[in-house]
Protein backbone atom coordinates (compact mmCIF):
# COMPACT_ATOMS: atom_id res chain seq x y z
CA UNK A 1 0.00 0.00 0.00
CA UNK A 2 3.11 2.27 0.19
CA UNK A 3 3.28 2.75 3.94
CA UNK A 4 6.80 4.36 5.32
CA UNK A 5 7.93 4.09 8.44
CA UNK A 6 10.67 5.66 10.69
CA UNK A 7 12.47 4.79 13.41
CA UNK A 8 9.07 4.31 15.80
CA UNK A 9 6.13 5.28 13.25
CA UNK A 10 4.61 4.21 10.10
CA UNK A 11 2.61 6.45 7.87
CA UNK A 12 1.29 7.27 4.97
CA UNK A 13 0.96 11.49 4.63
CA UNK A 14 0.06 12.50 1.08
CA UNK A 15 -0.89 15.89 0.42
CA UNK A 16 -1.88 18.41 -2.60
CA UNK A 17 -0.08 21.73 -1.94
CA UNK A 18 -0.84 24.63 -4.29
CA UNK A 19 0.63 28.26 -4.00
CA UNK A 20 0.90 31.25 -6.09
CA UNK A 21 3.27 33.82 -6.79
CA UNK A 22 1.90 37.89 -5.61
CA UNK A 23 -1.01 39.66 -7.33
CA UNK A 24 -0.63 36.16 -9.40
CA UNK A 25 1.45 37.25 -11.74
CA UNK A 26 2.72 34.58 -14.59
CA UNK A 27 6.33 34.79 -13.79
CA UNK A 28 7.07 31.38 -13.52
CA UNK A 29 8.75 30.52 -16.65
CA UNK A 30 12.26 30.29 -18.20
CA UNK A 31 15.41 30.33 -15.84
CA UNK A 32 13.05 31.06 -12.52
CA UNK A 33 11.04 28.24 -12.81
CA UNK A 34 13.81 25.90 -13.39
CA UNK A 35 15.43 27.18 -10.41
CA UNK A 36 11.88 27.61 -8.29
CA UNK A 37 12.08 24.02 -8.84
CA UNK A 38 15.30 23.35 -8.07
CA UNK A 39 15.23 25.05 -4.68
CA UNK A 40 11.57 23.03 -4.00
CA UNK A 41 13.93 20.15 -4.48
CA UNK A 42 16.11 21.02 -2.10
CA UNK A 43 13.62 22.05 0.58
CA UNK A 44 11.92 18.46 0.12
CA UNK A 45 15.58 16.50 0.31
CA UNK A 46 16.38 18.71 4.09
CA UNK A 47 13.02 18.21 5.16
CA UNK A 48 12.85 14.83 4.19
CA UNK A 49 9.44 15.17 2.14
CA UNK A 50 9.14 13.12 -0.58
CA UNK A 51 7.92 14.63 -3.75
CA UNK A 52 5.24 11.90 -5.52
CA UNK A 53 4.33 14.42 -8.54
CA UNK A 54 4.64 18.00 -9.53
CA UNK A 55 3.80 21.07 -11.89
CA UNK A 56 4.56 24.49 -12.08
CA UNK A 57 2.60 26.72 -13.99
CA UNK A 58 2.91 30.35 -15.16
CA UNK A 59 1.38 31.82 -12.01
CA UNK A 60 1.65 29.21 -9.79
CA UNK A 61 2.47 25.63 -8.01
CA UNK A 62 0.87 22.22 -7.63
CA UNK A 63 3.08 19.84 -5.79
CA UNK A 64 1.86 16.23 -4.45
CA UNK A 65 3.85 15.47 -1.58
CA UNK A 66 4.57 12.55 1.38
CA UNK A 67 5.62 14.88 4.58
CA UNK A 68 6.60 12.75 7.45
CA UNK A 69 4.56 12.74 10.73
CA UNK A 70 7.78 15.17 12.63
CA UNK A 71 7.26 17.99 9.98
CA UNK A 72 4.13 20.27 9.87
CA UNK A 73 2.40 20.62 6.51
CA UNK A 74 2.67 24.62 7.32
CA UNK A 75 6.37 24.27 8.20
CA UNK A 76 7.02 22.57 5.21
CA UNK A 77 5.23 25.59 2.74
CA UNK A 78 6.83 28.15 5.00
CA UNK A 79 10.24 26.37 4.34
CA UNK A 80 9.88 26.16 0.53
CA UNK A 81 8.12 29.32 0.10
CA UNK A 82 10.46 31.70 2.09
CA UNK A 83 13.70 29.96 0.38
CA UNK A 84 12.66 30.31 -2.74
CA UNK A 85 11.34 33.45 -2.55
CA UNK A 86 14.42 34.86 -1.02
CA UNK A 87 16.48 32.93 -3.27
CA UNK A 88 14.81 33.87 -6.52
CA UNK A 89 14.53 37.52 -5.67
CA UNK A 90 18.49 37.81 -4.99
CA UNK A 91 19.25 35.65 -8.54
CA UNK A 92 16.74 37.44 -10.59
CA UNK A 93 16.82 41.19 -10.85
CA UNK A 94 13.54 41.69 -12.72
CA UNK A 95 12.39 39.93 -10.03
CA UNK A 96 13.62 42.08 -7.28
CA UNK A 97 12.05 45.09 -8.82
CA UNK A 98 8.63 43.83 -9.42
CA UNK A 99 8.49 42.22 -6.42
CA UNK A 100 9.69 45.00 -4.34
CA UNK A 101 8.04 44.70 -1.03
CA UNK A 102 10.42 41.41 -0.80
CA UNK A 103 7.28 39.16 -0.86
CA UNK A 104 7.27 36.98 -3.72
CA UNK A 105 4.73 34.53 -3.44
CA UNK A 106 0.94 35.42 -1.98
CA UNK A 107 0.15 34.67 1.79
CA UNK A 108 -1.45 31.53 2.25
CA UNK A 109 -1.28 27.92 0.46
CA UNK A 110 -4.19 25.56 -0.24
CA UNK A 111 -3.67 22.27 1.29
CA UNK A 112 -5.89 18.83 0.99
CA UNK A 113 -4.78 15.08 1.91
CA UNK A 114 -4.89 11.98 0.27
CA UNK A 115 -5.42 8.61 0.93
CA UNK A 116 -6.66 5.41 0.30
CA UNK A 117 -9.72 5.45 2.91
CA UNK A 118 -12.56 7.74 3.10
CA UNK A 119 -14.52 9.71 6.46
CA UNK A 120 -16.95 7.34 6.42
CA UNK A 121 -14.23 3.97 7.00
CA UNK A 122 -12.97 5.56 9.40
CA UNK A 123 -16.22 6.60 11.49
CA UNK A 124 -17.65 3.13 10.86
CA UNK A 125 -14.12 2.30 12.15
CA UNK A 126 -14.48 4.08 14.88
CA UNK A 127 -17.91 3.06 15.78
CA UNK A 128 -17.06 -0.37 15.76
CA UNK A 129 -14.40 0.35 18.43
CA UNK A 130 -15.78 2.61 20.82
CA UNK A 131 -16.52 2.17 24.52
CA UNK A 132 -18.01 4.45 27.33
CA UNK A 133 -14.47 6.52 28.00
CA UNK A 134 -14.04 6.74 24.18
CA UNK A 135 -14.01 10.38 22.43
CA UNK A 136 -17.08 9.97 20.86
CA UNK A 137 -19.45 13.30 20.81
CA UNK A 138 -21.75 12.31 23.04
CA UNK A 139 -19.43 11.07 25.59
Amino acid sequence: MGYRSGCHTTFRHRYHLVWAPKYRFKVLHGEVRLRVREIIRQVCDDMGVTIINGALSRDHVHIFVEIPPHVSVSDFVRRAKGRSSRKIQQEFEHIRKRYWGQRFWQRGYFSTTSGNITDDIIMRYLDRHTHKDGFSPAA
